[in-house]
């Protein structure tokens, strides 16, 4: 019998993409879905961050009481939630971009960290220093927002989200070790930058990778 997984999104443009990345590596697993896509909202805004972790908590409760083997954040955003509720619940609680900050302290000491909203550097930030003081390595750490990409996205115009990160990668490529781009929703931009597989990183599939060897699958 297949495993269950419970995936906490903040934005339905991950929805589609990391639900048929699941079934395309581990077939057989049931997947479980909340969308709350206020929080990105209120995160942006620094509006009562407390409650807005309150409730990604309540969602992972509420995933583990379903029965679920394990939750995925989908959002690098609210990552930092996820590690409490992980020390709170019985079942594993994943940052789907975790896997993705070991890889890029791997791969070298100048990394580079691209996001399409500004609330996703600091989190993303966080969890590379904590990876590389962890691996005992020092890094140099560059912030990128790509600018309007987000919107874009927001307005149906994944084109040029994805355009505008792919620019933005083929810019800064030269002057970085590693390119790690912060939020599950720009991976597909990669493809158009031609860098796929060099130095730039993505979450959702070495995020589910991990969660596959966690569970077993």
């Amino acid at each position: 019998m297949g495993k269950k997984i419970g995936i906490i999104h903040t934005t339905s443009a991950t929805i589609s993409s990391l639900n048929g990345l699941v079934r395309k590596k581990y077939p057989g697993t049931e997947i479980v879905n909340i969308l709350d896509d206020s929080i990105l909202g209120d995160m942006r805004e620094l509006h009562n961050v407390d409650y807005v972790k309150e409730r990604w908590i309540s969602y992972a409760k509420i995933l583990e009481k379903l029965g679920v083997d394990a939750v995925l954040s989908a959002c690098s955003t609210v990552g930092e939630f996820a590690e409490e509720a992980d020390q709170m619940l019985s079942i594993p609680v994943f940052r789907i971009d975790e896997a993705m900050c070991e890889r890029a302290v791997e791969m070298g000491t100048v990394i580079s960290v691209f996001a399409t909203l500004a609330s996703t550097l600091n989190p993303t930030v966080n969890l590379v220093e904590r990876k590389a003081a962890a691996a005992g390595k020092k890094v140099t750490i560059n912030t990128v927002l790509v600018e309007g990409a987000y919107s874009a996205l927001m307005d149906g115009q994944k084109e040029v989200h994805d355009a505008k990160i792919a620019e933005a990668v083929n810019r800064y490529i030269d002057t970085s070790d590693v390119i790690v781009l912060a939020q599950a929703s720009m991976a597909d931009a990669v493809k158009l930058s031609g860098k796929d597989g060099e130095k730039v990183l993505t979450s959702p599939e070495l995020g589910i990778e991990k969660l596959g060897k966690v569970l077993g699958l």
